[in-house]
């Protein structure tokens, strides 16, 4: 079995402060290369039911343990989570997206009516946390067979994934830090060792999301130490990997309001995965469209792959990206498109732009806008889903830098507009001049991709909606996602958000 040695690709910012060490975690690091071939062998690992796993039948070694891993990412996939909710609702509760047909989906979120919002407070999230304190807290076992490269492979993978897991929950129905209205400051209930009988459950308490953040904050930085590196849009990104570590923990500081921090990683992140200054290492302008019918994307740092078998009968006519936002399918529905306010905001020559195609809609007059960014490339409406991109990196360590470094931010910017057949932006922006500049980049580049909402959120501004539709103060209750009520009234120490 052969080694494969990860290079030494230290941060030129080592003298950035942290509060846990983050240099040289890459440094030295070696993976058996016969780990990642168990990722791939057991891709269509056959187990019993999810609900029959006990650590007797199947967690007594790593191929087990990776079948619990599989579940966690296959939960991720779902169309009440990244399969569809966590990309368009954060799209069409602000300005990006619009109705252009009535099947009775989203209309509440157009409109940002009462308790119609993002909810993913449910199976899949809270599922995939509990397969995650699962490997965590059992593969270590010393009855569990397997070399410890394996073990600790799996174990990386389940920290990263809790973290994303909980980070979605804190920015769904919390505040972020120095950004409480009224001093609410509670996030998700936070659990850390899994529930395998109904014995191991309890009814808790929200946990604040100063605290959530700090057990994300932890969790990723003990993923970083043993996970494996895998570059831009490699085989290797349908795993938790070095790389998306780092920019998931950057966008943590970034929402946290830590920038000097989140400048560290993101700088640290590019480092690595050899991200250059000028853009080289993104996708050329003239293969931007196509590169999202690629499978992995080429700038993916972490993607969700979606496979015939986890369709189920007509979901994906019903439920994928492809069918609501395209009409490259006769039998799609195609539902919604591109507001006139986000097409409006591409700037000429800007490749961004062609991931929408103008079309017509039967009932609709005038123009329409079709999606070609989710295309169902796989066939039968399927595609992979890129969660994070490496075009994130350049955009969080703008953000991060517009205030203290905004010569730094200019060009993070110009960077990544280089890339998409664009010029560069005025060179004595600064402010909050240059802080919207950078909102505007981070709107076209992730439009469908489930940002905007947060953006905007999470900056503390008012949200802004396309058409007669009208904006929501940041003050307003329905900023955070209310609670599910049958959960509230199951849990008597779980509070719900004010407003509700």
């Amino acid at each position: 079995m052969g080694l494969t040695q990860v290079q030494d690709k230290s941060p030129l910012v080592s003298t950035l402060p942290f509060e846990i060490e983050m240099i040289n975690r890459i440094k030295n690091r070696i993976f058996y290369t016969g780990v990642m071939a168990l990722m791939v062998a057991c891709t269509d690992l056959t187990t019993t039911p999810r609900q029959s796993l006990t650590p007797e039948v199947a967690l007594n070694d790593v191929s087990g343990y990776q079948s619990v891993a599989n579940s966690m990412y296959n939960r991720a996939t779902s169309f009440d989570y990244y399969g569809q909710t966590m990309m368009i609702a954060p799209e069409i509760l602000a300005d990006n997206l619009k109705l252009i047909a009535n099947t009775g989906r989203y209309q509440g979120e157009e409109a940002n009516s009462d308790r119609d919002h993002i909810n993913i407070w449910g199976l899949d999230v809270f599922g995939g946390i509990n397969d995650a304190n699962l490997i965590i807290e059992g593969i270590d076992n010393e009855d569990v067979t397997g070399t410890e490269d394996e073990k600790s492979f799996i174990k990386g993978e389940a920290y990263f994934m809790r973290a994303l897991f909980y980070f979605d929950l804190c920015r769904v129905y919390g505040y972020e830090p120095g950004r409480e209205i009224n001093g609410f400051d509670l996030g998700p209930i936070l659990r850390l060792t899994p529930t395998l009988v109904a014995s191991d459950a309890d009814y808790r308490p929200r946990s604040t999301v100063e605290e959530v953040y700090s057990q994300i904050e932890s969790d990723l930085l003990a993923a970083s130490e043993l996970v494996g590196y895998a570059p831009v849009g490699s085989e290797w990104v349908y795993y938790g990997n070095t790389g998306a570590v780092y920019t998931l923990l950057a966008r943590l500081y970034l929402y946290w309001g830590r920038m000097e921090e989140a400048e560290a990683a993101a700088t640290f992140a590019m480092e690595i995965l050899n991200l250059r200054t000028n853009g080289e290492g993104l996708v050329e302008a003239a293969e931007y469209v196509q590169s999202f019918s690629r499978a992995p994307h080429p700038e993916s740092l972490f993607e969700l792959e979606l496979r015939q078998v986890d369709w189920d009968g007509a979901d994906g006519v019903n439920n994928s990206l492809n069918s609501l936002v395209s009409d490259n399918e006769p039998a799609a529905q195609f539902i919604i498109g591109a507001s006139d306010d986000l097409m409006a905001a591409y700037e000429e020559g800007d490749v961004r732009k062609d991931c929408w195609t103008v079309t017509t809609r039967e009932g609709i007059e005038g123009d329409v806008y079709a999606s070609r960014k989710w295309t169902g490339y796989k066939g039968d409406f399927l595609e992979n889903l890129p969660i994070i991109r490496a075009s994130e990196l350049y955009l969080i360590r703008a953000e991060a830098r517009y205030q203290t470094n905004p010569a730094g931010a200019r060009a993070d910017i110009n960077a990544l507009r280089f890339r998409r057949g664009l010029g560069a932006i005025d060179n004595l922006l600064s402010g909050e001049f240059l802080l919207n500049r950078i909102l505007q980049e981070r709107r076209v580049e992730f439009a469908l991709e489930g940002h905007r909402w947060f953006d905007l959120k999470r900056n503390g501004k008012n949200i802004s909606k396309h058409g007669n539709f009208l904006e929501v103060p940041y003050t307003d209750y329905r900023i955070l996602a209310n609670l599910p009520l049958e959960e509230v009234q199951l849990n008597e120490q779980l509070e719900q958000n004010p407003g509700y």
